[in-house]
């Protein structure tokens, strides 16, 4: 009756498809995507995670088997679940602010400058959306100290966007206004392309870019009589 009922439970549809899930996960290896490394490919399918799911709600055992992979795979290359955001968040934030200080360097009108620095913020929209949307969203869930930090970034980098401006308008190349105002606004806008992204439009990229572009620096360039 016991070598009945062995054989009954071992031969169950259910339970036989759990093993050979378990033993595929356990198999399975991380595979890096081109031109990363597996902790940062780990990272960049754990944004997509978070931005579908929320921080909160994910877990490194749904990670995993988001990634075809055991948890404990994970762990070989990365130390928890905070330490998956603060490399998403930080990698965004070090992003634009490598940016904004290449830009600064350029032999470039103010105008062709902030041109510059929305145009690349388009493009991390649409070519990073997940890990944009992650440090736009999730970064209240950054622990001590890398809250404080990530937050003096931020304002670090809106600091130098309106001291831009503020020189496009000492240099009459931009009409007297606001500066923060005028940051807040440029700002606000790219960050609503999560809004096209959503409504899934097949608006060719660089048709939006230009459009955006225009619709936002028209406003502030100082008009010659």
């Amino acid at each position: 009756m016991f070598r009945g009922r062995e054989h009954s439970f071992f031969s169950i549809p259910k339970f036989q498809k759990r093993i050979s899930v378990s033993f595929a996960l356990l198999m399975a290896k991380i595979v890096a995507q081109k031109g990363s490394d597996k902790k940062a490919t780990i990272a960049r399918k754990a944004a997509a995670l978070f931005r579908q799911k929320g921080f909160a709600q994910t877990s490194m055992r749904s990670l995993g088997e988001h990634m075809g992979v055991e948890a404990s795979s994970l762990y070989n290359h990365i130390g928890s679940k905070n330490e998956l955001l603060q490399s998403i968040c930080f990698k965004v934030a070090n992003d634009f602010m490598q940016e904004s200080e290449a830009v600064e360097k350029l032999s470039e009108t103010v105008i062709r400058k902030l041109e510059k620095l929305i145009r690349f913020h388009i493009h991390k929209m649409l070519t990073d959306y997940d890990e944009v949307y992650v440090s736009n969203h999730e970064w209240k869930q950054l622990q001590e100290p890398y809250l404080s930090n990530f937050l003096h970034q931020r304002r670090l980098y809106e600091k130098r966007l309106t001291a831009l401006v503020e020189l496009g308008i000492q240099k009459k190349e931009i009409k007297k206004t606001d500066a923060g105002v005028a940051v807040f606004t440029i700002l606000s806008a790219v960050r609503g392309l999560e809004f096209w992204h959503q409504s899934k439009k097949q608006t060719n990229a660089t048709a939006l870019a230009d459009q955006l572009v225009d619709q936002l620096l028209n406003g502030l360039v100082k008009k010659t009589n």
